[in-house]
């Protein structure tokens, strides 16, 4: 259980298994029948085959950590996995064109600006902004690199369905104050465990003189005055929105699970925990947070 445990986690399926459930969230959240299983399929494809590259380019096998020691004596199976994905991609992307080619023409500005925002921030993470400077990248922006990764899964999981429904349906995606919310919503809960995650990192950062919030305020302060205020706040605007639009209680409930749990791991977080836990419970609070979405609104059927 153990091995499996590690292999699911280091090679990013879990990610993909999160991408999945959290866009499955947002069609039941919003009111809207799910996308067909081949979008699914090409979401899952492309995000763990972008995370596995972006950690075999990056990986320094000499770090003492569990995944990149995982990422060394896996080399052969990762790379059939990443070859095996990447043609998953192209051939659902391809497919997925040809369906609906025509409707996919026919976008409007602000659906095309939303369709590529998302990846070409997810690039420019990694590459550099600045031509004269090949490692000025987003991801070197220590205080701001939480908020780019929650921004990306963001629109990914909240915009993207949305949009493919409408391609689907012949319809222009406009967005209304239950989708800002919702958006919004996400990228708070999404921003507070990248946070949480950059505890794992802090040895790595405070030696690349990476300023995230845990290298300049340190894990206590940190926890104390950014995450847990923040998991308060979110709570609390959460709280606030469902009353005045008058959610069901029982929905209401469920849906403040993943909070509670979030505060909860959040206080925990005041001990040393090893990689597993932050791949396990911490990221895990997404799968969490998509599986009350869905019974929330299934509850009510």
């Amino acid at each position: 259980m153990n091995r499996f445990a590690r292999s699911y986690f280091f090679s990013n399926y879990f990610y993909g298994t999160c991408v999945v459930a959290l866009s499955m969230e947002t069609n039941f959240q919003l009111g809207q029948s799910l996308n067909p299983k081949l979008y699914y399929l090409f979401l899952f494809a492309v995000a763990v085959w972008y995370y596995t590259k972006s950690y075999t380019s990056e990986a320094s096998y000499s770090l003492p950590n569990q995944r990149a020691y995982w990422y060394k004596t896996h080399q052969i199976q990762v790379s059939y996995s990443q070859t095996i994905l990447l043609i998953t991609a192209i051939l659902s992307g391809v497919i997925l064109l040809f369906q609906n080619w025509e409707a996919i023409l026919d976008l409007s500005l602000l659906e095309w600006t939303l369709l590529l925002i998302f990846p070409i921030t997810a690039i420019l993470y990694y590459e550099s902004i600045s031509p004269k400077n090949p490692t000025h990248n987003l991801r070197s922006i220590g205080w701001i690199k939480p908020f780019v990764i929650s921004f990306v899964w963001t629109g990914v999981i909240s915009i993207y369905p949305l949009i493919f429904k409408c391609i689907e349906s012949g319809l222009h995606f406009e967005p209304n104050s239950m989708v800002n919310w919702f958006f919004l919503k996400n990228f708070i809960f999404i921003s507070i465990l990248c946070i949480l995650f950059d505890i794992k990192d802090y040895a790595a950062d405070h030696n690349s003189q990476l300023k995230t919030f845990v290298v300049r305020l340190g894990l206590r302060k940190t926890l104390y005055y950014i995450i847990l205020p923040m998991a308060i706040m979110g709570f609390l605007s959460f709280l606030l929105f469902t009353f005045n639009h008058h959610f069901a209680l029982t929905r209401i409930w469920i849906n403040s699970i993943p909070f509670i749990l979030l505060i909860i791991v959040t206080w925990s977080m005041q001990r040393r925990k090893s990689i597993l836990y932050y791949l396990a419970v911490i990221d895990g609070l997404m799968l969490i947070k998509a599986a009350c979405g869905i019974i929330g609104v299934l509850v009510l059927k």
